[in-house]
Parts: structure tokens; sequence; C-alpha cells
């Protein structure tokens, strides 16, 4: 029996190869490894699809959370507003700047951050809401945007998971002072490797990322910031570049196979995220909440079906914040969702068969 796979790089590269193959070949030959050309070319063209002025590549998506607090004179003493239902890194980027990361629930139907619950958590020592477009789907940035303007806060998006959704028709990753994103390879634009970016309109900022990502030196040998290593290589960057032109693309397929999956697990015993109006997700993950994850999850394997969980904790539930002193109901929507969630299979080109098969284990399950 084939394997339903959770992801398919083969698939989805396959129509690229060429393309991909080739600018590997020029990149190598170029000898111009660090911050060349194609650098600046895909930022130009990633700033443009986000609708920001200005993109700039860094290592890893954690790096780009961390220089936009950074960027923004984030540090020791502050407050940064998340929700507690992420993965680690969200929560790492804030403690990194020496900032404390203040934990919000989720709200537990379309499982970002519930806006109802951030006020609550400002203090005077907040400098910052860091929401997380979770799975893909853009969080509720009007009303996040509407308590930041009242409080005089950034608003620092995680955009991670979010290559392309769309809010109210904007990109994610626009819709805040800076977005984040992550290209590591399982993203929905994903590099050969790893890769980050911090996309901005306000041009200060985006000055000081480029100095932060090259040892706090605009030119040469003038170090302005205490800043670090972590570029965006010039080999990932073309590469990423190739597959950006496909990006609208895998989303829709993604969206659609979501569209199915809710068709056929209509009547199963699972929990679906909502995906609001006026928000389009682009499905990083598709993600179904069951009481009996485990039980379900390995009648998945037993019926040749890859899964994950993603994630198996809350934040506040890792060892590394137990000394934030928070207990076990504290944020109870994202206790749940860290319990039962599963994500199924789910990626560009799943063929309807392998979404009816993957329905129909979970339906008699």
């Amino acid at each position: 029996m084939t394997r339903v796979p959770f992801v398919d790089f083969k698939g989805m590269h396959a129509p690229l190869s060429k393309r991909l193959h080739q600018t590997a070949s020029n990149q190598i030959k170029s000898g111009d490894y660090i911050l060349g050309k194609s650098v600046g070319e895909f930022e130009t063209a990633y700033a443009k699809f986000c609708g920001t002025r200005f993109a700039i590549g860094v290592a890893n998506g954690s790096d780009a959370l961390q220089f936009s607090m950074l960027a923004l004179g984030i540090g020791r003493g502050d407050e940064v507003i998340l929700p507690a239902m992420s993965f680690a890194a969200s929560a790492f980027a804030i403690s990194h700047t020496g900032a404390k990361p203040v934990f919000v629930d989720i709200d537990p139907d379309h499982l970002c951050i519930d806006p109802s619950l951030i006020e609550k958590a400002v203090t005077k020592r907040t400098k910052a809401i860091l929401p997380v477009d979770l799975y893909g789907l853009p969080a509720p940035m009007k009303e996040i945007n509407s308590i930041a303007k009242r409080h005089g806060l950034h608003v620092i998006e995680d955009s991670c998971q979010a290559h392309g959704a769309l809010y109210r028709g904007k990109r994610a990753g626009s819709l805040g002072i800076t977005g984040s994103f992550s290209f590591y390879p399982a993203k929905n634009l994903g590099a050969f490797g790893d890769g980050g970016m911090v996309v901005t309109s306000n041009a200060a900022i985006a000055k000081k990322v480029r100095m932060l990502r090259h040892y706090g030196q605009p030119k040469r040998y003038q170090h302005k910031l205490v800043g670090f290593n972590s570029r965006l290589d010039t080999l990932q960057a073309g590469l990423l570049n190739v597959k950006l032109s496909s990006l609208d693309r895998w989303n829709k397929s993604r969206h659609d196979a979501a569209d199915t999956y809710r068709e056929l697990l209509a009547k199963a015993s699972v929990r679906l995220q909502r995906e609001p109006e006026g928000s389009r997700s682009i499905y990083h993950l598709f993600v179904v909440q069951s009481p009996r994850r485990k039980a379900l999850q390995a009648h998945l394997k037993r019926c040749g079906i890859d899964s994950g969980i993603h994630y198996p904790q809350a934040l506040h539930e890792l060892d590394c914040y137990r000394s934030l002193g928070h207990r076990k109901g504290s944020f109870p929507h994202a206790e749940r969702l860290a319990a039962s969630c599963l994500s199924l299979p789910m990626f560009p080109g799943i063929t309807k068969a392998q979404l009816r098969r993957v329905s129909d284990a979970v339906l008699s399950f």
C-alpha cells in the first residue's frame, strides 16, 4: 500500500527542476555567495509580493523576529504580548532580546490570539504585540492594531507560517510595523536549507535590520551596532526567487485541498480551524482536533497515512518557561489545542484520491 506522505517536496519541485538546477549551477559558478546579486533581487521581489517597501533577507525566521524587536529598541525590562500557542521560536525571539514574553490565550475557533484578552495583559512595561498567523491563517489584525494604537504599542507580525495569506485584501506580514517570515524547507515558500525575511515599509527599521544581520555594519568594518552574522545566502535567495513565481498557485492548491477536506470531514468527530470572513489561509498545515489524538494518529499510521503534531505543548507548558509561574488551566484553549491537535497531509498537488483516503480513515476511526 502506497503511503500518503505528510509533505511531497519531490512533486512540488519537479516542474521547476530545470530552472532550479540552472540557478544553482549559475550561483556556484559566480563565486558570489554572501549578499550577492540574487539576494537583492529576491528581496525586491518579495517586498513587492507582500506589498511593503522593504524586505531584508536573514538566516532564519527566528532572527527575523528578534531583529524586528531589536530594531524597535525592545530589550531588557520590556514585555511583549503573544499567543500561548505557537512554535517555541516565537517566544524565544522575545527572550533573546532580554524582554519578557507575556502569554495570552487563543480563540478556540480560529486558534490565533484572542484579541478580547490582550488589553488585560498590557502593563506599563508592554512595548509590543506579536500576533502569530498560526497554521497559515492571519491573526485578527484589525482588532490587534486598534488595541496597539490605543496603548502606543508596536505590532510585530509573526507570519513565518503565512507566506501569501490574505487579511482583508492585504498580505500577511504587511499589517504591522514589521512582518517576519521563515523559509524553512517545509514552509509554503521553503528554501533548500534555512532562510528568513523581515518585511517593513519603515525605512529606519529596514536600515537597522540590514546592519543587525551583517555584524552591525552599514559599510565594511564600520560597526555601528553590536550585530550578528545572519545573512540569507545568495544560493538560497536565487532558488527562493525561482519558487516565488509558483507560490500563489501552490497556495491555491492547498486552499482547494482544505475545502475538500472540510467537505469530506463534515460529519467526522474532529474539530477544524475556522477561517473567518475576510481572511484567506494558505493552509501551511491542515489541523484537526481530537480528544483521542494518540489513538487517531496510530490509526492513520496503520492506514498508511503520515501525520504530525503542531505543537504538543503550549508555550507556557515548556520547561524553559515554567519559571514564569503559569499553572495548568492558565490558558485553557491553548492547552486544549496542544493536547488534541493533529496535522493531516497537506501539500500542493495532493490528489482527490489521497484526500478521500485520509478523510475515510478519519471517519472510520
